[in-house]
């Protein structure tokens, strides 16, 4: 059972970081977004096979259902033709290749100094089924108005987006 997390772990990972890569370098921005769902489910994966179903659920229908339809409607309202003309400045190889070895050494010194205390504790043998509702009661009790707030400024931005759709279209 512990090889099979593991190599679920792993497969989602690399899914995650490969797709990630992809979806950056990728100039088609239809393809980036594809590539960007596909980053989405696989850190939702990786919720799962950490027992938090919540993250999972959260992330499947917030972020991939949600955001990345209101992404999809986006680029299908911008004019993709004009933006694909205009001179790009993207030819500055060597520049970015040098930030990204420092980033990357930057990175490596940080695991490197830190590598004692990375020791994970082992998984523990009884994990509570009950981590949604734990979230549930800590998100209903005492962070209610953060909630509605936050779902007021939602639903205000969604009938700002319908709005604006419907104007250009009409």
């Amino acid at each position: 059972m512990q090889t099979l997390n593991q190599a679920l772990f792993i497969f989602f990972a690399v899914l995650a970081v490969a797709s990630a890569i992809l979806m950056v370098t990728r100039r088609n921005i239809v393809h980036g977004a594809v590539f960007l769902i596909t980053t989405l489910l696989s850190t939702a994966g990786i919720f799962l096979l950490l027992q938090a179903e919540f993250l999972f659920i959260v992330q499947v229908i917030l972020y991939v259902g949600g955001i990345m339809v209101l992404f999809v409607f986006v680029i299908m309202l911008v004019n993709l033709d004009v933006s694909m003309r205009q001179v790009q400045f993207n030819r500055q190889w060597f520049v970015a290749g040098a930030l990204a070895l420092v980033l990357a050494g930057q990175f490596l010194f940080a695991i490197w100094v830190g590598r004692g205390a990375l020791r994970l504790p082992a998984m523990a043998s009884e994990i509570s089924p009950k981590n949604t509702e734990a979230v549930a009661d800590a998100l209903f009790s005492h962070y209610m108005l953060p909630f509605e707030i936050a779902s007021i400024l939602l639903l205000v931005a969604m009938i700002g987006a319908v709005v604006m759709a419907k104007r250009r279209a009409g």
